[in-house]
């Protein structure tokens, strides 16, 4: 499926900007929670492990460095270009849109990381994006999704931020509209010129994620509450963390 030129992702992933902003990311917290969750998945050591919206290839590098035989995939062609030089036999990274069928596998664990979910217009795309996933699933294989908890995510929303990272200074604005979260980034670029890019995550409950997995054939074998791995609260847990089974 080709992006729609209107689809924010499709052009803010794309943008040096976007790296820019989040170069200072806390990535050895990532990879703690990548750490854990291995122990707490026990892939096998030859398992095959899709990383589904791979970004730059980070996660999928450190996935790659335990062991095991790792795919990783984006919709941006810039980001898969970046973690291309450090593919090798056991590392492969393709530009995919998710809601294509996937052309790799079949795969012991598909895991979709750090809010790299709902960002589509229309709710069935989402749906469909899972079936997907879930068809590039060996028999017995599973889904990790990890999202953001919805409903304390909107009520600690901050609606105004200024960040300056590398003498830009960028604009934030977030608010809760049509069922999406939506983060608006305003900022001059290195010509003076006024940018404007947006972030949307459409606000999926615990609820519409479970009925998403009925419609995908996936059995929710269990939710975690953060990177700790600690069982989801609704009212305390930072994150959605659902463990799926084919």
């Amino acid at each position: 499926m080709l992006p729609d030129a209107a689809e924010w992702f499709s052009t803010w992933f794309d943008s040096p900007y976007y790296h820019r902003l989040y170069q200072n990311r806390n990535y050895a917290e990532a990879r703690e929670f990548l750490s854990r969750l291995l122990a707490h998945l026990h892939p096998k050591p030859a398992a095959h492990l899709l990383d589904l919206a791979c970004g730059k290839g980070r996660h999928s590098r450190y996935l790659s460095e335990q062991g095991f035989d790792v795919t990783g995939v984006d919709l941006s062609a810039r980001s898969i270009a970046a973690a291309r030089q450090f593919a090798h036999a056991q590392l492969h990274f393709h530009v995919h849109d998710m809601r294509d069928p996937l052309p790799y596998g079949p795969f012991d664990f598909v895991l979709n990381l750090f809010t790299s979910f709902g960002y589509f217009e229309h709710e069935a795309e989402n749906v469909v994006a899972l079936r997907n996933a879930a068809a590039a699933l060996r028999p017995g294989g599973k889904l990790v999704i990890d999202f953001l908890n919805t409903e304390l995510a909107i009520e600690t929303l901050v609606p105004y931020e200024a960040k300056t990272v590398d003498d830009t200074e960028f604009q934030l604005h977030r608010h809760f509209h049509n069922d999406f979260i939506v983060k608006e980034i305003r900022f001059r670029d290195e010509a003076g010129q006024e940018q404007y890019f947006e972030e949307r995550v459409r606000a999926l409950s615990r609820e519409r994620f479970e009925e998403y997995f009925r419609m995908a054939g996936l059995r929710l074998a269990e939710v975690l509450g953060d990177y700790q791995l600690g069982s989801f609260d609704p009212a305390t847990s930072p994150r959605m963390i659902f463990v799926l089974k084919k």
